[in-house]
């Protein structure tokens, strides 16, 4: 430089050497003080336009030493970037100046400015999220992103505490090259790995597909979250103690740090056993197992060690290997040292459990009492989380449990699912801990908790898979025979309960008995039933409420009826319009046009029994169901209760589900039945008679018969009034076709009840909805044309290609009618379109059951001829098939 006393710097992440092909470039002016205003300003003009006209984006500034470091002590961010500070030209000890005195400055301020540095990093995890449980992660942002492994080298330098090293560099570097290959593919500097994108980066990485690009890339986000885990433990135990543990640290992988640490060049956490475990615990080893239980929590006095079991100490708020154990002597170890530290509700220190890497490996089968520590490490509820992800972190799961390799870190596309397949499992068995008093075998319950998606590894239905997985394991684990049979049961029917209960008719004694045929005991059912809640509550909050607790509940009081042999239990006779229903109906009735009203719903989402529904009205029960117990006190915001009666003609119920959709309601449930009203109603022709003659019924549909989403309908032979038996439409018809003065049959009435919310902003006003249903129900607002409109003008957003609806026939489903399944992407008006094609088909819908899980739709209608007969086969085949080209 022709300037003297001046030296270009690279800092933040130019100074790591760390850029990516769209990265900014963070440069500093450095210079003394010494030199000419106008010459230095013609220095950075020299430097920066050059950089601009290239079109890089550029992150500069000009300061002398002193002025850097004030900056630094005003701005964390600023002081993180000169850390990293690293020579381009010029001076070049002006630059090592401002190196050594802002890592003097980092360090002679680290106990202030490292709880800084926490907090921030914690704040930018709530508000990006843990990457390796994203489908789009930030690489950089969220958490065990490029962020924090930038954190873990201000730890380092700052000589209070280490990152374990193991894999940390390499989970760094690939993290760089899936960013470097996400700036090639989009050409932009972006750090989210979007969904449209992940196909092709994977392919610029040479990976497989976009699966296995997921699946390394939150393989390095586990390793730098748990390194950033055990690294902040450290720092607060050093700040409370006032001392690091023996041992010498030295730096991270990366550019401008090399001498914050080399002269300190260290080891792994070295220091973290020797510092009170080789010389905890000397002379208990011989003491049973009982004596070294504490209760939660307890903490020992800081430089104390207290016993946790036999050959396990706590250290400084941590669980650490005694003198006495011997790893390569004692196979039980690490699971009895993980047990121990969970039940107390410890972590594992990293040194710990890298010893416990080069224990014995277990026989097979495993004796009891290893079998006996991973049950009681499975019922330690949340505890068990850190512990296990520990024991991963090392290998050692996949070592006691080899089918675990397949699962670990393996995405679930489904939004549903918040977790990858391995953390979910772990999230279940926590669920199911408060669970086991509600089971005689426990055991079994932890056991299935974790591996009910063991076969998600594999191809096809992973429940088949998992049974056989499961029973493997179990054999390897030392159960019995009987207990592996009810351990595979457990796995290959988890889904069982809660499909069953939302897509199937609980009246129809086929539902009950095939239930009952595949669990097979009592004691199988009670298990399966706390399995279903912890599966529910673990995948995610779309999986699971005080409606769906009420059906699995409600169904599986049913099966265990019918597997101690007691009759079915009776339909219920339907219940009588209450006062509000019946002035609906005969305003409907008298006027000719909708009448209906809103009635905002909240539920306990916390405990159900069989004898409530979502809407909180009672159903028939013979006695009653133990409370589904759950420690989540708040209430649950259902929406609203929408209450409509209609004029008992064709089409009403798909025309209300499309209104619906156009007013942004998404269905939950729905509810239809014909009321009638009192006979002296009958004498008094409606208002709407002569409009009826000119207009006709309205929107006829193609069939005789009318798709009614129902709840608990009785069969279509009950003598209890049916919406659906065929005379009805054809009453409807007569009445079209009626001379003027002519009296009606009956005065029949639409009352459908529907819980709905609303999915973006605020619900609609009640009267514009009765305006626009009416409009629809009297021909003069073409809903499906209004449906296509509005989709036209507001097209999805481009990303993942959702893949093809799929209708399938349910063999058995119902001895009363065909049950279709009907799976696909949930869309506006699904139910409406849905219907329609339903009425086209000829068929009648008897009940339908309806499940909205993330993005997808999961509904299975009750069907049958217009005579109330099941469809035959051919017939039916060809209507799913014909369903599935509806919807495509």
């Amino acid at each position: 430089m022709a300037v003297r006393g001046v030296s270009l710097v690279a800092v933040g992440g130019y100074g790591r050497g760390e850029l990516s092909p769209r990265s900014d470039l963070d440069v500093l002016l450095l210079h003394d003080g010494s030199a000419d205003a106008a010459a230095l300003a013609t220095l950075a003009d020299q430097i920066w336009y050059p950089i601009w006209d290239l079109s890089l984006a550029l992150d500069h500034s000009v300061r002398t030493v002193t002025e850097a470091r004030e900056a630094a002590a005003g701005d964390l961010k600023a002081h993180l970037g000169l850390l990293d500070a690293r020579h381009l030209a010029g001076d070049a000890e002006l630059t090592a100046r401002l190196r050594s005195a802002s890592l003097a400055d980092w360090r002679a301020s680290a106990r202030q400015r490292l709880p800084e540095l926490h907090e921030l990093c914690q704040e930018r995890a709530r508000r990006h999220g843990e990457l390796r449980f994203l489908l789009e992660p930030n690489l950089k942002e969220a958490r065990g992103g490029l962020r924090d492994v930038t954190a873990l080298r201000a730890v380092a330098a700052s000589w209070l505490a280490d990152a374990p090293r193991a894999g940390l560099e390499q989970a760094h570097s690939r993290l760089l090259d899936v960013r470097d290959a996400l700036h090639l593919v989009t050409g932009q500097a972006t750090e989210r790995l979007a969904l449209q994108e992940q196909h092709e980066v994977a392919a610029h990485l040479g990976l497989l597909d976009a699966d296995t690009l997921l699946r390394e890339v939150y393989e390095a986000a586990r390793t730098i979250s748990y390194a950033a885990d055990a690294t902040w433990r450290e720092v607060h135990r050093v700040l409370r103690v006032g001392r690091p543990r023996p041992g010498r640290r030295g730096p991270l992988r990366g550019g401008g740090t090399e001498h914050a640490g080399t002269e300190h060049a260290g080891t792994e956490h070295a220091g973290t056993e020797h510092a009170g475990t080789e010389h905890a615990g000397t002379g208990h080893g011989a003491t049973g197992h009982g004596a070294y239980a504490v209760g939660r929590g307890a903490r020992s006095v800081d430089g104390a060690r207290t016993p946790l079991a036999e050959g396990v100490v706590e250290h400084e708020g941590e669980a650490v290997l005694a003198r006495a154990a011997r790893p390569d002597r004692d196979p039980v170890l690490p699971l009895r040292a993980a047990a121990a530290a969970a039940q107390a509700g410890l972590c594992l220190s990293v040194h710990t459990v890298r010893r416990l890497a080069d224990t014995a490996p277990l026989p097979t089968p495993w004796p009891a009492a290893a079998r006996e520590q991973l049950i009681t490490l499975l019922g330690a509820g949340d505890a068990l989380v850190p512990v296990w992800e520990a024991l991963e972190a090392e290998g050692l799961i996949s070592r006691l449990l080899p089918d675990w390799e397949r699962v670990r870190c393996r995405p679930q596309r489904n939004p549903v699912h918040r977790w990858t397949v391995d953390r979910h499992l772990i999230e279940t068995a926590a669920r199911a801990s408060a669970l086991c008093r509600r089971v005689g075998r426990p055991d079994l319950l932890l056991l299935a908790a974790l591996l009910h998606d063991i076969g998600k590894g594999w191809p096809g239905d992973h429940s088949v898979a998992g049974e056989t997985i499961a029973h493997d394991m179990a054999t390897r684990i030392g159960l019995d025979a009987p207990d592996a049979t009810v351990l595979a049961t457990l796995v290959r029917h988890h889904l069982l309960l809660v499909d069953t209960a939302t897509r199937r008719d609980l009246d129809d004694p086929a539902t009950v008995r095939l239930v009952a045929r595949a669990v097979g005991s009592p004691s199988t059912l009670e298990l399966l039933h706390a399995l279903t809640e912890a599966d529910a509550l673990a995948t995610g909050p779309a999986a699971w409420s005080a409606w769906r607790a009420s059906l699995v509940a409600e169904l599986a009081r049913r099966v265990a009826a019918e597997l101690r042999g007691e009759p079915p239990v009776a339909h219920a006779a339907p219940q009588a319009p209450t006062a509000e229903q019946e002035r609906l109906a005969t305003e409907a009735w008298r006027t000719g046009e909708p009448a209906l009203v809103l009635h905002p719903r909240t539920e306990p989402y916390a405990t159900v029994t069989g004898r409530r529904v979502a809407n909180g009205a009672g159903v028939a029960a013979s006695g009653p169901v133990p409370a589904v117990e759950t420690p989540v006190a708040q209430q649950e915001p259902v929406g609203v209760e929408l209450l409509m009666a209609a004029p008992d003609r064709p089409g009403t119920l798909a025309t209300a589900a499309g209104v619906l959709a156009l007013h942004g309601l998404t269905v939950r449930s729905a509810d239809l039945r014909t009321v009638t009203l009192p006979a002296a109603l009958a004498d008094s022709p409606p208002e709407w008679g002569d409009r009826l003659m000119a207009d006709g019924p309205g929107p006829a549909p193609a069939s005789p018969t009318k798709a009614t989403p129902t709840a608990h309908r009785p069969p279509p032979t009950s003598t209890t009034a049916n919406p659906h038996r065929p005379d009805r439409h054809e009453r409807a018809g007569a009445e079209g076709d009626a001379e003027p003065g002519a009296k009606p049959e009956s005065p029949n009435v639409l009352l459908l009840t529907w819980r709905v919310a609303a999915a973006y902003g605020a619900l609609p006003h009640a009267t514009r909805l009765r305006h626009d249903l009416s409009r629809a129900l009297n021909g003069s607002l073409d809903v499906a044309a209004r449906l296509t409109e509005r989709e036209q003008a507001h097209p999805p957003r481009p990303g993942a290609s959702a893949p093809p609806p799929r209708v399938t026939v349910a063999p058995g489903g119902s001895q009363y009618a065909t049950v279709l399944e009907v799976r696909a992407q949930d869309a506006p008006g699904l139910l409406h379109r849905i219907g329609r094609a339903l009425e086209d088909a000829g068929v009648v819908v008897r009940s339908a059951h309806i499940s909205t899980l993330g993005a997808h739709a999961v509904d299975a209608f009750y069907v049958t001829d217009p005579t109330g007969t099941p469809l035959p086969e051919e017939r039916a085949v060809a209507l799913a098939r014909a369903l599935e080209r509806a919807l495509s």
